[in-house]
C-alpha cells in the first residue's frame, strides 16, 4: 500500500477520533447526529482508500453499505425528532 493511501487513512482516522469527542460533548442531539454522519461518510472514505491501496474490490461494497446505513440513520433521527416535537405538551406550540 502506498504512503499516500496510508497517510490519508490515518488522517481520516484522526478525524473520526475528533468526531467521537464531539459526540460525547455535543450540546444538542442534532450535533451528535452530525458527528454520527461523519462516522458513516469517513468510514466509507477509509474503506475506499483501503480498497484502492490493497487492491481489494470487496471493500468498495462495504463502503457502499456504510454510506447507505449512514443515510438511513439520519432519516430515522429526523423522524424520531419530529415525532418528539409533535407530541402534545412538548412546548412546540408555545402553550406550555
Amino acid at each position: 500500500m502506498s504512503i499516500f493511501y496510508t497517510g490519508m487513512a490515518l488522517f481520516l482516522l484522526l478525524n473520526l477520533g475528533l468526531g467521537l469527542v464531539r459526540i460525547m460533548k455535543g450540546p444538542a442531539p442534532a450535533d451528535r447526529m452530525m458527528a454520527a454522519q461523519l462516522f458513516g461518510t469517513t468510514g466509507a472514505a477509509i474503506l475506499l482508500l483501503l480498497s484502492q491501496g490493497l487492491d481489494d474490490p470487496s471493500l468498495y461494497k462495504m463502503a457502499l453499505v456504510f454510506g447507505l446505513l449512514s443515510g438511513l440513520a439520519a432519516i430515522a433521527f429526523v423522524k424520531s425528532a419530529r415525532a418528539r416535537h409533535d407530541e402534545p405538551g412538548s412546548g412546540a406550540d408555545g402553550a406550555d
